[in-house]
């Protein structure tokens, strides 16, 4: 074999070989609207098994564990009536409903709102301190083991990793005018007030004091979630209802239009609930700060009312543009 011909041999190799490496790099996809969830009724009845569906049960039938009218004041976590499936919908498996199939593949990650690396159980405490409005609970506490045991549960044929199709919320960008809560409040009327009741207040299971939850959470008022939520956030919120409400739409069929869902939720976050102390804490690095947080500090100069109805794309815009000026000082 000649040098020349030895040469092409071993370039091609090295070229196969890079490839493969290239191939082995690129992450696996996982689409969650045709992921099968693990049946966690399938687990056996040993410790494992106990624990997973306690998790399940914590996040189904939050309000009876440890919501604010349980028995016992010590286990009295949440500071609301509401479960985690009232966001995270059938036990947290529902595609674009901020599901959590994956959640433990995909942990530790950047958080931008601590702007660092967070946990899974940073993230239940930070759903436990905002939607919950209530309190962080203990690392070791059975209650978090069981919360983190459901996650990986449902995460365990999601490899390390991956990238997964249909979790969060289903991104769309949003109109580019100010929201209208005015005109919101009539599509509540019309669309929302059946379930959530025309006070906001919701429907509930059974009696004030019985630690039965909803059947329909309240929309607002202090047994929903507070304003440090990301559902008190307008795209974030605008993104959820959208692929997910009224009762029975899907991510793929959605029953209101991107301005119903727009001007909707800005007229429900528009209405009084509990507010959550040290805001101006989060998002240390403003440039990273969403456009539709409405608290200061800013990086940008436009105004409050802008950051809470928008338009956010020239936020968003100019957020990028400053960002890039000072990575080049």
């Amino acid at each position: 074999m000649t040098k020349r011909l030895i040469g092409t041999v071993c370039a091609a190799a090295l070229l196969v070989a890079s490839a493969s490496v290239v191939a082995a790099a690129d992450p696996v996809i996982i689409d969650l609207t045709t992921f099968p969830v693990p049946d966690v009724e399938s687990l056996p009845t040993d410790d494992h098994g106990v624990l997973v569906r306690y998790g399940r049960d914590l996040v189904t039938q939050t309000y009876r564990h440890i919501g604010p009218e349980v028995a016992d004041p010590a286990m009295r976590f949440a500071g609301n009536n509401l479960s985690c499936q009232s966001c995270h919908l059938a036990g947290g498996t529902t595609p674009y409903a901020m599901s959590y199939v994956g959640v433990s593949s995909v942990f530790p990650q950047y958080r931008a709102r601590e702007d660092g690396i967070s946990t899974v159980a940073d993230r239940v405490n930070g759903c436990m301190e905002r939607s919950m409005a209530g309190k962080v609970l203990p690392v070791e506490s059975r209650e978090m083991k069981a919360y983190l045991a459901y996650i990986d549960y449902l995460s365990k044929d999601v490899p390390k990793g991956a990238k997964i199709v249909g979790s969060g919320v289903k991104a769309v960008p949003m109109p580019d005018r100010r929201a209208n809560p005015e005109r919101g409040a009539t599509i509540y009327e019309e669309n929302c007030a059946v379930c959530h009741g025309e006070d906001g207040m919701g429907k509930r299971n059974g009696q004030v004091g019985d630690a039965a939850g909803y059947e329909f959470p309240p929309l607002w008022g202090k047994d929903s979630y507070n304003n440090g939520a990301g559902m008190f956030r307008l795209a974030m919120a605008t993104r959820y209802v959208l692929h997910n409400m009224p009762l029975g739409t899907t991510y793929d069929a959605p029953t209101l239009s991107l301005d119903d869902a727009y001007d909707v939720m800005a007229f429900v976050n528009t209405q009084g609930r509990a507010e959550k102390a040290g805001m101006e804490k989060d998002f240390p690095n403003l440039y990273r700060k969403p456009p539709d947080m409405p608290f200061a500090p800013f990086a940008d100069n436009f105004p409050m009312d802008q950051h809470k109805y928008g338009p956010f794309a020239p936020i968003a815009a100019e957020l990028k543009r400053l960002e890039a000026e000072a990575k080049a000082q």
